[in-house]
C-alpha cells in the first residue's frame, strides 16, 4: 500500500506490481494531454446533452447527476468506480453527494493525478484509489452501495466474472452502473470486429477491447443473478460528445503535438474511426442492475 501526500492530505493509492506494466499505454500518456481536449473534469467518456446549446462540460455534469439518479444515490453511500480514469466520478460523487468512493485503474498515472485533485478540492478523505485490474482484486464483500464502470467494461475480457464479482461487492439493494459502446448485434460484431479501424484502435490506442452486443451484457448481469432495472440509448449524446472532443483536439493540435509529434492527428483519427459507426454498426447504452438479493 502506497500513499500519496499531498498538502498534508493523503489518498490512498495501492498498488499491485504485477500489474503496473499491464496497463492501457493511451492513460499513460501524460495527463495535461487530455486536459486539452477533454472537460474540465476530464471525464472520458459520453455526456449528456440537455440542450441544444449544452458545452460539453455542462454536459459532464448533466451526465454525472444523470448516474446518481440512475443508482438512487442521496449523499454518503459507499461507491466502487471500475476504470475510474481521470477520477471525474469519483471526485463528483465524493464532492457533490457526500460518497466515500474508490476508484480502480490499471493506470499509474491517472493516480496521481486524482490524488492532487482529491487534495484540492478537500475530499482526499472520502476519495481512495487502488493500481490493478477488478478481476483481480480482493475487495470486501457487501461492501458498496453502488458500483460503476463507465466505459471500461469493454477492457474485460471475462464478463461473467465481472458481473459475478460486482455482485458480490454490492450490499443487498446496491446498483450497478454500466455504460458502453456495443455493437448493435451480433452479426455487426462478425462483420466489423477485425476491420483496420477497430484494429487501429486496438493496436495503436487502447490495446485489448471488445466491443459486445448489448444483449451480451444483459445476459452475464442476469446470469450473475442482478435484476435489470433500465436500459438507455445514449448513442446521440456520445455522437456529439465526440464531436466536441474533435473540436477541442483541433484546437490544441500544436500544444498536443509538443508532447508528441503528430500526437494530435493519431487522436483525432481515433475519435472520427470511433463517432463513424454510431447509429449504424454500433451503439452506446447505460445499463443499470440491481441486487435484488
Amino acid at each position: 500500500m502506497t500513499s500519496t501526500s499531498i498538502d498534508g492530505t493523503s489518498v490512498a493509492a495501492e498498488t499491485d506490481p504485477a500489474v503496473t506494466a499491464d496497463t492501457n499505454q493511451h492513460y499513460d500518456l501524460d495527463p495535461e494531454i487530455f486536459g486539452q481536449f477533454l472537460d474540465p473534469l476530464r471525464k472520458y467518456s459520453s455526456a449528456l446533452y440537455e440542450t441544444g446549446s449544452d458545452s460539453l462540460e455542462l454536459a459532464q455534469r448533466n451526465k454525472l447527476r444523470f448516474v446518481a439518479r440512475r443508482l438512487g444515490i442521496n449523499g454518503g453511500e459507499q461507491l466502487l468506480d471500475i476504470g475510474c480514469g481521470w477520477g471525474s466520478l469519483i471526485l463528483f460523487m465524493a464532492q457533490e453527494y457526500g460518497c466515500d468512493t474508490l476508484g480502480i485503474s490499471p493506470a499509474p498515472r491517472q493516480h496521481e493525478y486524482i490524488a492532487a485533485q482529491a487534495a484540492a478540492r478537500g475530499v482526499a478523505n472520502q476519495v481512495q484509489t487502488r493500481v490493478g485490474h477488478f478481476e483481480r482484486m480482493d475487495l470486501p464483500a457487501g461492501s458498496r452501495d453502488a458500483v460503476t464502470m463507465l466505459g471500461s467494461i469493454v477492457h474485460m475480457p471475462d464478463l461473467d466474472t465481472v458481473f459475478r464479482r460486482a455482485r458480490a461487492v454490492l450490499r443487498r439493494g446496491g446498483s450497478l452502473y454500466v455504460s458502453e459502446s456495443c455493437f448493435r448485434n451480433a452479426a455487426a460484431r462478425r462483420a466489423f470486429d477485425e476491420r483496420a479501424g477497430t484494429e487501429f484502435v486496438r493496436s495503436d490506442i487502447f490495446g485489448w477491447g471488445d466491443l459486445r452486443p448489448l444483449s451480451d451484457l444483459v445476459t452475464a448481469a442476469e446470469d450473475a443473478g442482478f435484476s435489470i432495472n433500465s436500459v438507455d440509448d445514449l448513442t446521440d449524446n456520445y455522437r456529439r460528445t465526440i464531436e466536441d472532443w474533435i473540436t477541442n483536439v483541433d484546437a490544441a493540435a500544436a500544444e498536443i503535438d509538443e508532447h508528441e509529434p503528430g500526437l494530435a492527428a493519431k487522436l483525432r483519427h481515433y475519435l472520427e474511426v470511433a463517432n463513424a459507426g454510431w447509429g449504424y454498426t454500433t451503439k452506446h447504452y447505460a445499463l443499470v442492475c440491481r441486487k435484488a438479493r
